[in-house]
């Protein structure tokens, strides 16, 4: 791995582990977990945060 791209390898490596092993089922969940933790993280600290704790 090149300088360049050696804060990625957790993702390359996790991407290789799911094209060898065949575990695709895990592509939604992982996909769903970073989506909800990007919604925590935007609505931390906005005007909309109140909005969103009436959804949950």
């Amino acid at each position: 791995m090149t300088g360049k791209f050696k804060r990625f390898r957790v993702l390359t490596e996790f991407v290789e582990f799911i094209r060898y092993n065949k575990k695709w089922w895990l592509t939604p969940i992982i996909a769903f977990l970073l989506l909800l933790s990007l919604l925590i993280v935007i609505t931390e600290s906005s005007a909309v945060a109140p909005f969103i704790y009436s959804l949950f």
